[in-house]
């Protein structure tokens, strides 16, 4: 069982690629972008995807595996030791270089692809040591308030108009960013506040995590600026804005136009596994720890990404992550590709 966990490794070939780049200069600095956008996606095209499930039983080993569960956590270190690394080769590099570039966007990268999408998934766990990583990892991109809005707001609003999270038919890709990133944080103010109105009488307080996040952001980049200079805190923004930037794209990608139907005034039918697209393409489902298998993870929120199922009645993407990110850059031919999907799929 074991030995089949190790499959996942192939999500520190990432930060391989950034360790590469770190030591470089000049244009050979931006490797790890042409692995991920490059070589990931002409994988993807000749690698045929596979459907296939596991019985309950394995799913019960699975569960019970460790390994699967140290693949996880061994990233918080990776991922926080890496930016405070970056902070360090980046000072005294002018940013109107193809290094400056190259390092941050790579960083940004593993803000994106480790970052936030481990965070992602130790969010739904339960054990509080796991969310507390969650939240060091979003941290490491700027985006904190993702832990609340997503849990709370997007998994309860998804293919929905309340959600900002769920791209709308016909919408564009940039379009969405700003929506996204705005309502999104708007959304999680008001999901903290209301809790914390609920459990202490008033929404000023430091329990309210919103006004925590906001203080710890504040402080990291004063800190960063006083103690590393404007060159290091421009990059850092950089990167995490990079990092924010494949979490909407990705975002975009997983709900594109799918919508779920009013069954009364005030509410919607369940969420079910029809209602975000998927991917079996196995390249992109080890390089994110199964998050293209986004349709169980919609209906089941709280299965581990090592026992997450395909469904003959998701909706399919044509490609992986990568390539689907890359195609959903370009408006015309994604909705080329896409809108006839999305009418098939709701039709049916």
């Amino acid at each position: 069982m074991k030995i089949k966990a190790l499959k996942y490794l192939l999500v520190y070939s990432l930060p391989l690629a950034v360790f590469f780049s770190f030591r470089q200069e000049g244009w050979s600095t931006f490797l790890p972008i042409i692995y991920s956008f490059g070589v990931i996606p002409v994988l993807e095209l000749f690698i045929k995807p596979s459907s296939a499930n596991i019985d309950e039983a394995e799913q019960a080993l699975r569960k019970a595996d460790f390994l699967y569960d140290f693949l996880l956590y061994l990233i918080v270190p990776i991922q926080v030791g890496f930016v405070i690394w970056y902070f360090f080769i980046i000072q005294n590099v002018e940013v109107n270089t193809a290094t400056f570039w190259g390092r941050t966007i790579s960083l940004g990268l593993m803000c994106g692809v480790l970052g936030i999408n481990v965070a992602h998934e130790l969010g739904h766990r339960v054990k509080g040591y796991e969310k507390l990583m969650a939240k060091v990892l979003l941290m490491t991109s700027l985006y904190p308030h993702f832990f609340i809005e997503h849990n709370y707001g997007h998994h309860k609003n998804v293919a929905t108009p309340e959600d900002p999270a769920s791209a709308r038919y016909n919408e564009v890709l940039y379009v969405f960013w700003l929506r996204s990133m705005v309502f999104a944080y708007i959304s999680a103010w008001k999901i903290e506040n209301k809790r914390i109105r609920r459990t202490e009488g008033s929404a000023f307080s430091l329990k309210n995590e919103m006004i925590l996040f906001t203080l710890i952001e504040i402080l990291l980049l004063v800190g960063i600026t006083a103690f590393l200079g404007i060159t290091a805190v421009l990059g850092f923004c950089v990167a995490a804005f990079t990092g924010i930037l494949l979490l909407e794209t990705v975002n975009y990608i997983e709900h594109y136009g799918l919508s779920r139907h009013k069954v009364s005034e005030n509410r919607y039918e369940n969420a079910t596994v029809i209602h975000s697209w998927n991917s079996n393409h196995l390249v992109g489902r080890l390089m994110l720890f199964e998050l293209s298998r986004h349709s169980d993870h919609h209906a089941n929120p709280v299965k581990k990404y090592q026992i997450l199922e395909s469904y003959d009645e998701s909706p399919q993407m044509p490609t992986g992550y990568p390539g689907m990110m890359i195609l959903s850059a370009f408006p015309p031919l994604w909705f080329y590709v896409m809108n006839k999907r999305v009418k098939q799929y709701q039709s049916a």
